[in-house]
């Protein structure tokens, strides 16, 4: 992040990363299909970075589109190389947001969450992202990618037990789900993915959260 194009250099152009234009793809499809306005939304982008995402949110003509990450380093990158594509940018750990920031976040009322290459890697510990689907309103949208491998039976990884347990509790109604190539390994091997995009139901269960460990 401190040196100005290094991150896109290295994994958008030399390991072809297409999650961004990908996630961003089928959250339009699936909310046309749904009769719903790209331009009403107020996005919750966790795991902002650099702005990679949130400049795709920001093309389609988002309403609002609030960044957080836990890395400052990734805020002074967005601002420097992005500036104007959040209408807010929050450096905030979401297994622990004190109640300022809370209450802040809270008052921008959001009906969509996002989170593109920053899931199931201890990036973002399953309790953040379940908190940040919490922030968001019933019968939001939330839009999102994992690895392929955490949706097999054998993941027993905290994260995958989340978003199974989304599933299986019907919290989220999937509109879309898609496997595809996220970018190529250093050594050139495809790696694959699944982009999600669903209508919260409803909170995440305190039963669930409750078996969520903060790393």
């Amino acid at each position: 992040y401190n040196r100005p194009g290094l991150y896109e250099q290295l994994f958008y152009r030399r390991l072809k990363c297409s999650s961004p234009k990908k996630v961003a793809k089928i959250l339009g499809e699936a909310l046309l299909a749904n009769r719903v306005e790209m331009s009403e939304l107020r996005v919750l982008d966790l795991g902002a970075g650099n702005g990679m995402f949130g400049e795709q949110l920001q093309s389609v003509g988002t309403a609002r589109v609030v960044g957080v990450d836990i890395c400052a380093e990734a805020m002074t990158a967005c601002r420097r190389d992005r500036p104007g594509i959040y209408d807010e940018y929050y450096v905030a750990d979401f297994c622990d947001l004190d109640s300022q920031t809370r209450q802040e976040l809270e008052a921008w009322r959001f009906d969509c969450l996002s989170c593109v290459a920053a899931l199931g890697f201890g990036d973002i510990p399953a309790r953040a992202f379940a908190n940040a689907f919490n922030m968001v309103a019933p019968s939001g949208w939330v839009a999102f990618n994992i690895k392929d491998s955490f949706l097999l039976e054998s993941d027993t990884s905290g994260f995958s037990r989340l978003i199974k347990s989304l599933l299986l509790s019907d919290a989220l109604e999937i509109h879309h789900m898609e496997r595809y190539r996220h970018r190529i390994s250093i050594d050139g091997q495809p790696l694959f993915y699944y982009a999600l995009v669903g209508k919260k139901l409803f909170d995440i269960p305190e039963s669930i959260m409750a078996n969520l460990v903060v790393d």
